[in-house]
């Protein structure tokens, strides 16, 4: 019997792999190169992929939600992760940085209004940038919403969703003296950027091992580690950004002012059971957007990977096409 059979019937709702036309290193200032690539039609439909973390960088499978024929989709790992360099790097690495970032990709590609599709913290970009520049955003498709607020980062690093998993809870804060354990980002930074190499990269993998293996609603609470190069850059940039509370002005920031989306279409996919990034975020911000469409995917997480996520991606991407 097929454990999850939900996980084949997906694979319908996904496009085969798209290889890129186009894949360059951008100079964007600041001792900054940003790897960009577009593929798909080019005389297409544009949107403008962000990928989560801050740190994630992105991948060929997340070239799979979009009609080749229909789209011309823009990838770009941002500052300090993936291709993209330095590596690791979080000197002149703010939310505002990689705004000006997509301006200038959009503005180098000759771009006027894109689509902007982003999960997680790709999620928080794509809101931050839609709020900043209204008029280049012609909808914005979001994925486990996540609003850089104190309350969601206490939810993640402060206990929340450590009673649901306590034994992978333990492994994470157990990495930290019991004096240093009121404030667990804080405790991490001093390591994540303490200057050892060796050191930075074992507290990066602890630090990206409590984040993945709470991804998946099917996750066993553990999983594998991930490679030292990658764990350190997804970790250093992951923590810079939360111990600056995102460089945003004020705590509920996106949600203050959501009027500046005003007019502009949305979708927002949430999975049900989703232990990084809870759907009350969504359902709030749903509430405070009339034109967005927030759809609730029972069994499923958090992960892009969700075969319910996917499909629903998918789903909202051929109806945009259409529409």
């Amino acid at each position: 019997m097929d454990k999850f059979p939900s996980q084949k019937r997906a694979v319908q709702y996904l496009y085969p792999p798209i290889d890129p036309f186009d894949q360059r290193m951008l100079s964007v200032g600041e001792g900054h190169s940003v790897y960009m690539e577009q593929c798909g039609a080019e005389d297409g439909i544009p949107v403008i992929v962000l990928h989560g973390g801050p740190g994630g960088g992105c991948s060929p499978s997340m070239r799979r939600y979009f009609d080749p024929k229909v789209y011309r989709v823009v990838l770009f790992d941002q500052r300090g992760c993936g291709r993209s360099r330095p590596h690791a790097s979080v000197s002149n690495n703010t939310t505002w940085d990689l705004v000006a970032d997509i301006e200038l990709i959009r503005e180098t590609l000759g771009i006027d209004q894109f689509i902007v599709f982003g999960g997680s913290w790709g999620a928080t970009l794509a809101l931050v940038y839609g709020i900043s520049h209204p008029d280049r955003v012609r909808h914005l498709v979001l994925r486990g919403v996540f609003t850089m607020t104190k309350a969601e980062l206490d939810w993640f690093y402060g206990g929340g969703a450590g009673q649901f998993w306590p034994e992978t809870w333990a492994r994470f804060v157990d990495m930290i003296p019991e004096d240093e354990r009121d404030d667990l980002i804080a405790a991490y930074h001093r390591r994540l950027f303490c200057g050892d190499l060796r050191t930075e990269t074992r507290f990066a993998r602890a630090w990206s091992a409590w984040e993945n293996a709470l991804a998946s609603v099917y996750s066993s609470g553990s999983g594998s580690e991930s490679p030292g190069d990658y764990a350190r850059a997804f970790a250093r940039l992951e923590n810079h950004y939360f111990i600056n509370n995102g460089f945003l002005q004020e705590d509920g920031w996106i949600l203050n002012n959501m009027d500046r989306l005003s007019g502009i279409p949305g979708a927002i996919v949430q999975g049900r059971y989703d232990m990084i990034c809870p759907p009350v975020r969504a359902w709030e911000l749903a509430r405070a957007w009339p034109e967005c469409d927030l759809r609730m995917v029972r069994n499923a997480g958090h992960a892009l990977s969700e075969p319910g996520i996917s499909a629903e991606l998918v789903r909202i991407m051929d109806g945009i096409s259409t529409s």
